[in-house]
């Protein structure tokens, strides 16, 4: 008969309460689990939700911004055609006002050639006549075009350059919008299950030379304003050129005018003085048969001696104011090669202009009493000699202001702004541009 091995005994209660614990265990774990279980399945769905959400938001925001980058990159395209044919405009512009100041050189040569021709006039013939001041006020008004045209032509090509430097500006957001749309457009169009997704080491880093949405609107905003203002500057350029080469050719005509007006007024008295001097020339030689006649009845050897005698002084007096002349003379000359601003007009300049004025009409005076004091014959004679040479100097200058007129009709021929070869190379738009197609 077998015995039962001695040792302790749990009771009844205390097998109850075991079961019990085991069980309320048992239950409570269960409950957690379940409990877990609940709140795995509502942090799945939330996440779910919100990483759905994240995605969608990070697409429409790509789309938004997709298509701020395209609505900016239209504005800089549309503005840099805007720009292009600007400086299209420009460059004609600065190509008619070029022709123009080409088209300045035939009159400048005609009026040098008349100025040149008329200074073969001899004797009394040369004196400053209403031609000759309009020739050369003709020439100050052709030099001052030449200035006003060159200095359009200049604001032209510095506009140019402008106008080049804000198209390149435009050139090259544009770039970097056409890029950055790429860029976006990749990004939008990838999925969850695209083949080029992968993790990247540190992907949260702000790249260096970041900008704020403020800062890169505000950036292709100014270059679009920047490239308008120049736009202005330069239709404004255009509109002054235009305005000034139709002043320049109105003004070039009206002195034209007022030259050959001129002409053909000094011409018709230079005809008029040829056919009176003929006359008194026919007239002169009529009446020296009598006058030696009237020479002898009246001239005595005494008044001979006393008229030779008071010619010779006179022409001591002349010689003696030689000498004063020639001093004041070189002082006037030698005074004008004071340096600076001491080159003024001063008391002593205005005495010294005097003095000689006073001595050349001293001169003068006596020169006249000289001449006066010749007998008549001598004086008949003389004179007609003078209207021999006179006659001649008339029909040389009656035949060089004909020249001259021959001359400006080269003016009428070819129009003052057409017909004639650019003597300046028209530039193009600033350093051979080509336009960019970027679409």
């Amino acid at each position: 008969m077998a015995t039962s091995k001695p040792g302790f005994r749990y009771s009844v209660s205390d097998w109850v309460t075991n079961n019990k614990h085991i069980s309320d265990t048992a239950e409570h774990k269960r409950n957690i689990s379940q409990e877990i279980r609940q709140e795995g399945r509502v942090l799945r769905n939330e996440t779910a939700n919100k990483t759905n959400w994240d995605n969608y938001d990070s697409s429409r925001r790509l789309s938004d911004r997709i298509n701020d980058i395209t609505r900016w990159k239209e504005n800089l395209r549309a503005c840099a055609q805007e720009v292009d044919a600007e400086m299209d405009a420009l460059t004609l512009s600065k190509q008619d006002t070029e022709r123009s100041l080409a088209a300045t050189v035939l009159p400048l040569e005609v009026t040098s050639e008349c100025l040149t021709l008329r200074e073969g006039r001899r004797g009394k013939e040369l004196v400053s006549d209403p031609v000759e001041a309009e020739l050369k006020k003709e020439e100050e008004v052709i030099d001052g075009a030449q200035r006003v045209l060159q200095q359009c032509i200049s604001q032209a090509f510095d506009q140019l350059c402008r106008l080049q430097e804000a198209r390149q500006q435009l050139t090259i957001d544009l770039q970097d919008k056409i890029e950055a749309l790429v860029v976006d457009t990749s990004c939008l169009s990838l999925t969850t299950q695209s083949a080029e997704i992968s993790l990247k080491p540190n992907p949260t880093r702000v790249p260096l030379g970041s900008m704020t949405p403020q800062q890169w609107e505000q950036f292709s905003r100014y270059n679009i304003t920047r490239a308008k203002e120049e736009m202005q500057n330069s239709m404004q350029i255009r509109e002054n050129s235009s305005l000034t080469r139709a002043q320049v050719q109105n003004e070039l005509e009206a002195q034209r005018k007022a030259v050959e007006f001129a002409l053909r007024k000094r011409t018709h008295h230079l005809e008029q003085a040829h056919k009176e001097l003929q006359w008194q020339l026919k007239t002169v030689r009529f009446l020296q048969s009598n006058l030696w006649l009237c020479h002898t009845v009246f001239q005595t050897q005494e008044e001979i001696v006393e008229l030779g005698m008071d010619i010779n002084g006179l022409e001591d007096d002349i010689q003696a104011k030689t000498a004063p002349l020639k001093l004041v003379h070189t002082r006037l000359e030698n005074r004008t090669m004071r340096p600076g601003v001491d080159l003024c007009r001063d008391e002593v300049q205005f005495g010294l202009v005097e003095e000689a004025k006073q001595l050349e009409a001293t001169i003068v005076a006596l020169k006249q009493k000289q001449a006066q004091a010749q007998h008549s014959l001598q004086s008949l004679k003389q004179h007609e000699a003078q209207m021999g040479e006179d006659l001649s100097r008339k029909q040389d200058a009656l035949s060089l202001e004909q020249r001259s007129s021959q001359t400006r009709q080269r003016l009428t021929v070819v129009a003052p702004t057409e017909g004639l070869p650019s003597a300046v190379v028209p530039l193009t738009n600033s350093s051979g541009r080509h336009k960019l197609d970027l679409s």
